[in-house]
């Protein structure tokens, strides 16, 4: 009888599925997407954020990553404001300001959505969250 019940329970056990795992806060993490000035014309973003109390990371990681300067996030409205100096193709620094929200933020692969100023060119941004 004690082996049917362990049987039993095992058997129990093997159907429940997994509890999802905690994400964190909901700027954490890395996150993919698009700038540019129009629909065509669009350059590819990279973002690793981290949020410990304030807001930190960078812009595009690699050789040509920049940290995340004057990072801030407005929690009633789930704003997310960045500057980051980079480089641009040609190899001269420019300077990023980005300012978006953070849409369906109890979505796991939520987006921030906003503007994005890159030296003197400006345009749109959306970034989605990886899991």
């Amino acid at each position: 009888m004690r082996a049917i019940t362990a049987l039993a329970l095992l058997a129990v056990l093997a159907m429940v599925a997994p509890a999802p795992a905690q994400e964190g806060h909901p700027l954490t993490g890395t996150w993919h997407g698009t700038w540019g000035p129009n629909a065509t014309d669009r350059t590819d973003v990279t973002l690793v954020m981290n949020w410990d109390g304030t807001l930190s990371g960078l812009l595009n990681p690699g050789l040509k990553s920049a940290k995340l300067e004057k990072a801030s996030l407005d929690a009633s409205n789930w704003g997310v404001h960045f500057e980051a100096d980079i480089k641009d193709k040609s190899g001269a620094m420019v300077h990023v300001v980005a300012d978006g929200k953070i849409e369906d933020v109890t979505y796991v692969h939520r987006a921030i959505i906003g503007t994005w100023t890159q030296g003197s060119a400006k345009g749109d941004f959306k970034v989605v969250r990886d899991n």
